[in-house]
Order: structure tokens, then sequence, then C-alpha cells
């Protein structure tokens, strides 16, 4: 039996980090300390996950969290190769994000956690604004949530049980 050399794999999705944080556990025997990343995940193309891992050390917490992302990928659907259909919100907890299509040439018009999230998504013109608190992992969370609520026409067509044409007048 031949011994073959495994090609190494192309990575297709890029990894962001968006948060670290030291979490405490106090026991009889004093504080444990763990870390806590939340990382995003995209091709830049449609695609985009969140997800975050624990662990003892912060490189093992962000391979943890990219492992969980990459299994909770979304597919999300751009228009023009730009933009998204129609404006959205999305809630996680008290965090609120509101997502709206901008013009051609505007970029993205975001910051933070909701910046990482459109940009791995491969989202190039899109206005947006977060309310309400302002936990990263939930804004990122409610942006997946507001990216996850869009639809195109073809798919508001098909539910109404209509055609394109009849849909845009």
């Amino acid at each position: 039996m031949e011994n073959r050399m495994r090609q190494p794999q192309e990575k297709e999705n890029e990894e962001l980090v968006i948060d670290i944080k030291r979490v405490t556990k106090v026991t009889k025997g004093g504080r444990q300390f763990r870390f806590a990343a939340t990382v995003v995940v995209g091709n830049r193309k449609g695609q985009v996950g969140l997800g975050t891992g624990k662990a003892n050390e912060v490189p093992d917490a962000i391979k943890k969290a990219i492992a969980k992302a990459n299994k909770n990928l979304i597919q999300v659907p751009i228009i023009e190769g730009r933009t998204i259909p129609h404006e959205a919100y999305g809630v996680s907890g008290a965090a609120r994000v509101l997502v709206k299509p901008a013009k051609a040439g505007n970029g993205i018009i975001a910051g933070g956690p909701v910046r990482a999230v459109l940009e791995l998504a491969g989202i190039s013109d899109v206005i947006s604004k977060s309310l309400g608190s302002n936990t990263k992992i939930n804004v990122a969370r409610a942006t997946i949530n507001a990216l996850t609520a869009q639809k195109t026409i073809e798919k508001v067509a098909e539910l109404r049980g209509k055609s394109v044409e009849e849909i845009l007048g």
C-alpha cells in the first residue's frame, strides 16, 4: 500500500477574532481563569458564521471558536454583488441591529462586530445602526439574525406562489 501525503487544503474561509475575554470561576481553592473567544468566519461570497469557544489558553479558545463558526455558516443573499436585498432588524438579548442596503460606493457604514460580520459576508455597500446593548457577542448575533432574515425577490415570489414579474408590477 502506498503512503500518500495529504495535500494541504487551501482555506476558503477567513477568520476574524471579535472578542477575547478572561473569565473567572471562584472555587474553594481560589480563582480559576479561562479565556472565552468570539470569532467570525466568512468567504466574502455570501457565507458567514459566528462561533464562541472557551479554554485555559487563548489559542485553544480561538481554535474552538473557529471550529464552531465553521459549523454555523449561513448563506446571505447578495444583490448586484455588493449589497443586501432589503432593510432588516436583528435582535439578540438586548442588542438590536438595523441593516439597510446602500447605494454603490457607499461602503460599509458600521462599527465593531457589525462591520466584521458584514465584511466577511462579502457585503460592500450597507448602512447599519446598532441599538440597545453594545455587548460584542450579542451585537454580532443580532447582525447574523438580520442577515438570516434577508429574502431575495425570487424567494418572496416562490412563497407567495407568484412570478417575479407579478411582484415587481
